[in-house]
C-alpha cells in the first residue's frame, strides 16, 4: 500500500469512527425513549435506585447498537476505499 493511500485512509477512518459514535448514540437515545419506562434518559449504572435488570437491558441494547453501527460503517468505508483506490484498506 502506498503512503498516499494510507494517509487518505487514516482521516477517513477517524471521521467514520466519530460519525458512527454520534449516530449510534442518537439512535440509542431514540430507541430508549420508546422502550424505556417513560424515562427519556437511559439509566445510570451508578444510580442504585434503578433496578439492575433495567440497567443491564439498557447496556445490552446500547452495546448492540454501537456494535452494529460501527461494523456497518467500517464495512462501508472499506468498500468505498477499495472502489476509489482499487486496493484493500489497511488492517
Amino acid at each position: 500500500m502506498s503512503k498516499v493511500a494510507r494517509s487518505l485512509y487514516t482521516p477517513l477512518s477517524v471521521a467514520t469512527g466519530v460519525g458512527g459514535g454520534l449516530l449510534a448514540g442518537s439512535l440509542f437515545g431514540q430507541i430508549w425513549k420508546r422502550i424505556g419506562d417513560n424515562d427519556p434518559e437511559p439509566p445510570d449504572p451508578k444510580d442504585l435506585t434503578q433496578s439492575a435488570k433495567t440497567v443491564f437491558i439498557a447496556a445490552a441494547i446500547q452495546g448492540l447498537i454501537i456494535g452494529v453501527v460501527r461494523a456497518s460503517l467500517q464495512r462501508a468505508s472499506a468498500h468505498g476505499y477499495k472502489a476509489m483506490t482499487h486496493e484493500l484498506p489497511p488492517s
